[in-house]
């Protein structure tokens, strides 16, 4: 059921452009999240920082497409979102010493640090490659290539996620040796 809440709002996008353009598919994208997200909060009382920056960037670079009536704005989101969580990662890994995923997921996965700190340099790498893909899609190809990249790029964070779980896997600590 996650599964399908977590690609709601992109196959109802995908559907509205392919039966009316790009402009109804980025309003029905901008309810769909907000829906979403309800939904979300209502099950779980909150929602997480990524949850509400995706969220406030679909709002903001799909209302710009509206009023604008220019495509780019909905086709450069996944750049900017993509790049400011590379770059967000980067500075607290690098400059503050800190690492995020650790933070946000180290209660439920117990990982040596130097796997956490691998898996954030993945998640930099990654983040830069999915902005920057993005970002050449909506550059040089048709806005019908970008929807059709979209739909199927999310090739790219199911095998990266499948590979992030094969590479833990191995350095997980059992809850018996955890409680030792």
């Amino acid at each position: 059921m996650k599964l399908l809440l977590d690609f709601f709002p992109i196959l109802l996008f995908f559907g509205a452009f392919k039966l009316y353009g790009i402009y109804v598919a980025t309003g029905v994208l901008m309810a769909g999240t907000v829906v979403q997200m309800a939904i979300v909060y209502a099950t779980e009382k909150r929602l997480q920082p990524m949850q509400k920056a995706t969220l406030a960037l679909i709002l903001v670079f799909g209302t710009l497409t509206l009023v604008l009536h220019d495509d780019r704005f909905i086709k450069w989101k996944p750049t900017v979102l993509y790049g400011a969580m590379a770059v967000a990662l980067a500075v607290a890994l690098w400059a503050m010493r800190k690492n995020f995923l650790k933070m946000l997921l180290g209660s439920q996965l117990q990982l040596p640090e130097r796997i956490w700190n691998q898996l954030n340099v993945a998640w930099i790498a990654y983040c830069a490659f999915m902005a920057a893909i993005n970002a050449y899609v909506a550059l040089y190809f048709s806005t019908d290539a970008w929807v059709n990249f979209k739909l199927w790029g999310y090739v790219f964070p199911i095998a990266f996620l499948v590979a992030q779980g094969l590479y833990i896997a191995p350095h997980l600590k059992s809850d018996e040796s955890a409680a030792k």
